[in-house]
């Protein structure tokens, strides 16, 4: 049902979605919180996000596979136990980064902390890693140990057919005002560092898969738009366009990237586009649809016509009814496809308080979606997955 905050200018959905729920296996013990901070990927059938316990040092986070065929989540990836450190060694609580599928069939990811606090020599701290996995072969691997000492790796995106990584990391505490965040490319091919430097993106890139270039925001806020194309080398060129990116979608088939800036604080969330062939940016105007701002994953259709995401990420989608929202790039217009609060905490008490992971299916018909979910507290404590079968009606071409 709708919520009092509302924008008049959004629209709600005629037909209901059918929705399945289910909560991620394996939430057996308290974490600190459970959580879910990097964004997935939908393919062929299945959804594949990460969720991790947040806990620190000896943290653990895990990847789990969704199949639509079976309707069943199971981990495929277990930190810790593929890391195989000894006891009292830091292990990662977090995986932040996206997870992305490689044209070789491996899943990429990059690994982050619980609390910046224990990335020190106390607890044998040296770096964060890159690792993959190959869901047909049921193989997990280490890709790179370190591959920027004493950072983590919050932010990525792989270009799925020449096989970089890219990444922006964290540094360790004892390097904060020395080093700042990073930027740097990885080949995952020939396991080898193409390059690093300073001033990198804390929370997302955006990949023209198109191009093979790469195009983030120094930090976390409105800023510059930098390009790293791998073809011509060097340093990353800094465009004549400021925009945000927070988040992005892929490129589309008309060679667009959508992007959505911060939004946190008193910032607003403004959706931009980029032109992959010309390199302009559009500023296409506010993207909320209630109260809340903050958007930290954007999925576009196969045609580009439709855009997907919640806002209220970091807490607080539920103050608008945790709305699923369509935006209509033609028009501009937005739309509610589904509120999934009060009726879930109603029906099964949970409050899905926002977001980190959501996919679109190849086909445009089914949205993935991993919550950070409340059962009582005032804050989450667990993570859930919605499975929305998006109506045809409401996606018309």
């Amino acid at each position: 049902r709708s919520t009092p905050t509302l924008r008049p200018d959004v629209a709600i959905a005629k037909t209901p979605p059918v929705i399945a729920m289910m909560f991620y296996p394996g939430q057996t013990y308290a974490g600190n919180p459970w959580s879910c901070w990097g964004d997935g990927v939908a393919v062929a059938g299945k959804y594949y996000s990460a969720i991790g316990d947040h806990l620190a040092p000896g943290g653990n986070a895990f990847v789990f596979e969704y199949d639509d065929a079976t309707r069943a989540l199971r981990r495929v990836v277990d930190a810790r136990e593929t890391l195989a450190l000894p006891e009292g060694h830091y292990t990662p609580g977090k995986i932040h980064s996206r997870v992305d599928l490689g044209a070789d069939g491996w899943l990429y990811f990059a690994t982050h902390r619980g609390s910046p606090r224990v990335t020190t020599d106390e607890f044998h701290y040296r770096g964060d890693w890159i690792m993959r996995h190959h869901p047909e072969r049921k193989t997990t691997e280490i890709v790179a140990a370190a591959p920027i000492p004493k950072h983590s790796i919050p932010a990525s995106v792989l270009d799925p057919d020449r096989l970089i990584f890219y990444g922006g990391t964290a540094p360790s505490l004892d390097r904060e005002k020395e080093e700042g965040i990073r930027f740097f490319a990885y080949d995952v091919r020939a396991r080898k560092l193409l390059y690093h430097g300073t001033n990198g993106p804390a929370r997302y890139l955006a990949l023209a898969r198109s191009t093979g270039r790469v195009y983030f925001v120094p930090g976390n806020d409105l800023g510059p738009l930098m390009r790293f194309d791998p073809a011509a080398g060097g340093p990353p060129v800094r465009l004549d366009a400021e925009l945000g990116l927070r988040t992005a979608t892929q490129e589309t088939p008309a060679g667009v990237i959508y992007t959505v800036s911060n939004g946190q604080g008193n910032g607003e969330a403004i959706l931009y586009s980029i032109n992959t062939l010309t390199e302009r940016v559009e500023r296409l105007g506010p993207v909320a649809v209630g109260s809340q701002q903050y958007i930290t994953s954007l999925d576009a259709d196969a045609a580009g016509r439709y855009l997907y995401y919640v806002p209220g990420a970091h807490g607080g989608s539920e103050l608008d009814g945790s709305p699923v929202v369509q935006y209509d790039t033609r028009n501009g217009r937005k739309k509610v496809i589904a509120f999934l609060h009060p009726f879930y905490q109603e029906a099964y008490g949970c409050t899905l308080r926002g977001t980190f992971s959501s996919a679109l299916s190849p086909a445009g018909d089914t949205l993935y979606v991993t919550w950070n979910n409340s059962r009582g507290g005032r804050a989450w404590d667990s993570c859930l997955l919605t499975v929305i079968h998006i109506p045809e009606s409401e996606r018309e071409h």
